[in-house]
This record gives C-alpha cells, structure tokens and sequence, in this order.
C-alpha cells in the first residue's frame, strides 16, 4: 500500500505570545514542522501533505525547500476539517494523521502503528499519563476494545477518570476516512469537527482500533506556550547527550549541551560544558572542546584542541590544530595540520599552511600561507577595497612582524621578513627583508606640554 502522511500545521499557538506560527519555532535549531516532516520521509511517505491556515505564506516560504503538498484550511474548524482539506490530494493506501507541534515522535512508534492497518483494522496511538488533564479519553468495551474517544471538555465524571489519553495521531486506510470524514458533526462544546469521532464510526462498521503506545510520553508531548518548548528542548539535548555518552564521548556536563544539527564523534572526545553544535559538525579522534564553544557545519582534525569562547563556522580543522581561546573562524577557513589560530584573532577563507601560526589579536581574510608560516600580533590583511576582495599570498617559512597591515593583492615570498609596523602594498620577493614605517625621531631633553593652570 502507498502511504500519504497529513501534518496538521493550521494552528496559531496564541500560549506562544509570538508573531510566528506555533509549528515554525525552533526546537534543537530546527521548526518544528520540520522534524515531524523527516520523520515522515523516514518512513518512506509516498506524499506528504502539510496543513496550513494561520501564518500560510510564512510556512510556505519556510518549507519551500521540502517535498511536501500544501493544504489550506482557511477557517480553523477543527482538526476533522483540518484533514478533510488535504482529502483530494490522497492516495488509495494507507494515510497518516501527525500534529506539526508533536516533535519529538519517533519513526519506529510510527511504523508500528502502520503494521496492522487495513480494510479491517485502522491504527491509534494512546499514551497512559499519571495525570491526563487535558487530554481525550480512550473508551473501551467490555472486551477491552477501543470504540470512542471522549474529548476532556465533553466528558463526564467517571470518564474523566480513565487514564488512557488520545495523542491525536492515527492511520486509516484512504477509503476509510473518505467514508468517514462526511459524516462528522461539530455538535460538542467546541463547536468543531473532531477527528477523533471517527473512532465511533470504526467501531460501528466493525472495522478493529489497534490500539499502540509509544516508549516513552515525551514522543507524543505537544507544545502550545514557551515553558512546554523549553521543556521539550532539554528532554531532547538529554537524549542526544545519552546516545553521544553510550559512543564513547566524555561530556563533562550532559545537561549543559545544545546539538542543533548532526554531531559525529570519533573515539576519545572530550566536549567541556555550554558548547552549540549547529548544522553538519564532525570531530576527530581525541578531539577536545573547551567550554562555550559554537562550532556550526566544520570539520575538526584528530587530536586538535578547540580553547574555550571559540567560534568556528565553514571551516576545516586537519589535524593536531589549535585553536583558540577567543578565536573565530569564518566560513573557508582550511587549516593544515598541526596550524595554530590563537586568541583573539578572526581568519575568513583562508588557507593555513602546516605549522603555521596566526596567535594573537590578527585579522585574517582571503589568504594563502603556506607551511611554517609566523604571523605576528595584530596583522591584518586589508582585502577589501570598498568594492572588491583581493587575496594575499604568503610563502613557506615567511615571518610578519607585529602590527603589519598587507594591502592586498600582494604576495610575501618564501622566507620572507616583513618588520614590524610595516604596511606592506608592493610584493616581498622571496627571503627579503621588508620595512615600511616613519622614520623614528628622537630629541634629547625635550619637555613635555604642561598643563595649563587657571587664573
């Protein structure tokens, strides 16, 4: 059977106080819609269709790059009518119903629910909560079969007491909710279209509600104001942190990490507390990353050490580096290995030759340098001319001394010296020496301005 995936995204999250629609905030760096739409592609969807009504052109623009249809329910009249806008859309197997502020559910509690659905047999996930507020009751009959769900501000006394909820995610065969979907009425408190009354129908038809749950609660958790996203946020870095500590990797605080993106680790990495991983990070073999780190889609080399405040993005570590404390390294950054980016200095699209060392307060930017290269405190490449960048090159084993400003294009050669407070704008040839600064002055006994005293 093919299957259709439908993301309820219509809602607008009034609890969040916020402009943005509820399903786009972020949680571990990605909407929210966004993960439960992976979860769909990891279960193969044929189609996936997403559900929008409030903040439509903005959840538009930020799927844009998804492979999913959209459906617009433009008044919000429940979650039946909700599905019912992406009926034209279906195919003719089997048809999931996911909540695009659901996160957290995972493709193998969905993929179970889907095993047994059929023309006789249609799927729920339920979830037993110590404290069910809020949420819809599973009713059973004596046989212990599910035939209802009673939302919580339509039930009485003795339902309200069943702690079997509704999580709101079910499969069906197209078919099925073609039958049912016409047949809903927005007679209860709310005034709306409740999906979950088709399981009456199922059960009238004879048509069986297998009933699922997930491993754990915090899969079917939604979020509707900030406390419930924080929540989420940290369950979910907890989880992370977990699955990194069982590889093998030293995390001297799990609970102060933030992984908004994919981490690969190789063995014997230590990560110190308050790092963000964003995008596509690796890091090598025996890796270490100080505290407060932000590294976002970069490649750090085996047995480099990342000191602590470093900001490191686009760039690639080759091997045995160092880097850091304070340092940032801007999208191009290629260090060979065992190069050394130190404190306080901030490199951009540079290539940085084998055992070549940038250490203190520099700005680097459109740069080659080959190996063994020294680079002075407060050296800048002066690359931009106001309308262009321009690229300086600088051979192997030159040395450039303190406070040098290269004004690109330029070239320093091989073995090159360039003395301090230079500004370098003609090219260096190899092993030269160059200087360029004011002549210094000096006047015996000169007195110094006094100030001036007030009558």
């Amino acid at each position: 059977m093919t299957l259709d995936v439908v993301i309820l995204a219509a809602g607008q999250g009034t609890r969040m106080r916020s402009t943005l629609p509820k399903v786009l905030h972020r949680l571990a760096g990605k909407p929210m819609v966004r993960h439960v739409i992976d979860t769909a592609q990891g279960l193969a969807a044929d189609r996936t269709h997403v559900v929008i009504g409030h903040g439509a052109d903005r959840l538009r623009q930020a799927l844009s790059d998804c492979e999913v249809r959209f459906a617009l329910q433009a008044e919000q009249k429940g979650t039946g009518h909700a599905v019912a806008q992406a009926l034209d859309g279906l195919g003719s197997g089997k048809v999931l119903v996911l909540y695009g502020d659901v996160p957290l559910i995972r493709r193998e509690t969905l993929a179970t629910l889907l095993e047994g659905v059929d023309e006789q047999h249609m799927g729920l996930l339920t979830v037993t909560l110590p404290d069910p507020g809020g949420y819809g009751r599973i009713l059973r009959n004596a046989s212990g079969e599910a035939v209802a769900i009673v939302e919580h501000k339509d039930a009485s006394q003795k339902e309200l007491a069943i702690r079997e909820c509704n999580t709101g995610i079910m499969a069906m065969t197209a078919a099925q909710l073609r039958r049912w979907l016409p047949q809903l009425s927005a007679d209860n408190a709310q005034g709306e279209y409740y999906l979950t009354d088709v399981i009456a129908m199922a059960a009238a038809e004879g048509v069986k509600i297998v009933t699922t749950q997930p491993a754990q609660a915090l899969e079917v958790e939604g979020v509707n104001n900030r406390a419930q996203m924080a929540r989420l946020e940290r369950a979910h870095q907890r989880e992370l942190a977990e699955r990194l500590m069982a590889e093998g990797v030293a995390l001297l605080d799990p609970a102060r990490l933030d992984i908004r993106g994919s981490l690969t680790c190789g063995h014997d990495v230590e990560i110190d507390v308050g790092c963000v991983f964003e995008g596509d990070v690796e890091l090598g073999e025996g890796v270490r990353i100080g505290p407060h780190c932000v590294i976002r889609d970069s490649h750090i080399g085996a047995e480099t050490l990342v000191e602590p405040h470093s900001v490191i993005e686009g760039a690639v570590a080759a091997g045995r580096n160092r880097i850091g404390p304070f340092a940032r390294l801007r999208p191009g950054s290629r260090l060979a290995v065992g190069a050394k980016v130190g404190n306080f200095v901030e490199t951009k699209n540079v290539e940085l030759g084998e055992g070549s060392k940038i250490n203190h307060l520099s700005y680097v930017g459109d740069a080659s340098l080959g190996r063994d290269v020294n680079v002075g405190a407060g050296t800048i490449t002066c690359n931009y001319d106001g309308a262009n960048k321009h690229r300086t090159e600088i051979g192997d084993e030159a040395f450039i001394g303190s406070n040098t400003a290269l004004v690109a294009p330029v070239s320093v050669g091989k073995g090159a010296t360039v003395g301090a407070g230079s500004t370098i704008s003609k090219d260096v040839p190899d092993n030269a020496l160059a200087v360029s600064r004011g002549r210094q002055i000096s006047k015996a006994d000169w007195p110094r301005p006094t100030k001036r005293q007030e009558p």
